[in-house]
């Protein structure tokens, strides 16, 4: 299986990545680690200290392994970023993409559906979006990575929106709000308990969607998230 990386200061897809695992096998390898170790370690010191902070030396230090071990898997430290970009991509574009994509009997539906992507790290990593923007302040580079990228979500979701009878002006401002809404949680770290946005869903999908989600809408999006609402008792 190919993983294309984009090199950052040529912006060309290679495979050096897959090459290198397909060579690297033996004790050798092993003794180096993993592709995934060192991914995944770099990763941890992107969401901590930021991108300055992704170097070899320290990442060596982090997994005690050589340094030398670095280069079983990667060509540079280039390579390594260009990697952390393309799970990036591949996880919180691609996925909130194909939750808009998705099939939904109703614009609530669709709308819930783009919501699994706020409550389940396995489709978004609100983390990960955080430290990309935050990288994107650095780099030119990076920063028209987030340019393509927020062009590619916004034009899913406006899409979303034009599926279900909305003229295109409309179902661009819709997808702006919801969009923009969800950066805005990112960008400041809105502290928020789950059960207390679990609660305002249902206001959410009204404002975005111009319509109120019927109650079997709503309850499958909260037995996806395991989330049980209290029920009220009736007054007597």
């Amino acid at each position: 299986m190919y993983m294309c990386v984009h090199k950052l200061d040529k912006y060309v897809h290679v495979s050096d990545l897959t090459v290198k695992m397909g060579r690297r096998t033996g004790k050798g390898a092993a003794a180096a680690g993993s592709l995934e170790l060192w991914l995944h370690a770099a990763y941890e010191l992107l969401l901590e200290s930021g991108v300055e902070a992704v170097r070899i030396l320290p990442l060596a230090k982090r997994l005690r392994l050589s340094r030398t071990s670095f280069y079983w898997f990667f060509d540079d430290r280039e390579s390594l970023l260009a990697a952390l970009l393309e799970r990036w991509r591949t996880k919180n574009t691609g996925n909130l993409v194909r939750q808009a994509e998705s099939y939904a009997e109703s614009l609530p539906e669709a709308v819930l559906n783009v919501f699994d992507c706020w409550f389940d790290d396995r489709l978004f990593d609100s983390p990960l979006e955080f430290a990309v923007r935050s990288w994107a302040q650095q780099s030119d580079r990076v920063a028209g990575e987030v340019v393509a990228a927020d062009a590619d979500r916004l034009r899913a979701l406006t899409n979303m929106f034009a599926r279900f009878a909305c003229n295109r002006l409309e179902a661009d401002v819709r997808a702006r709000t919801v969009y923009l809404t969800q950066l805005g949680y990112i960008s400041q770290k809105a502290p928020e308990e789950r059960a207390v946005r679990m609660r305002r869903i249902g206001r959410y999908i009204e404002i975005f969607a111009g319509i109120a989600a019927e109650p079997r809408e709503l309850e499958r999006f909260f037995a996806r998230h395991g989330y049980r609402p209290r029920r009220t008792a009736p007054r007597s």
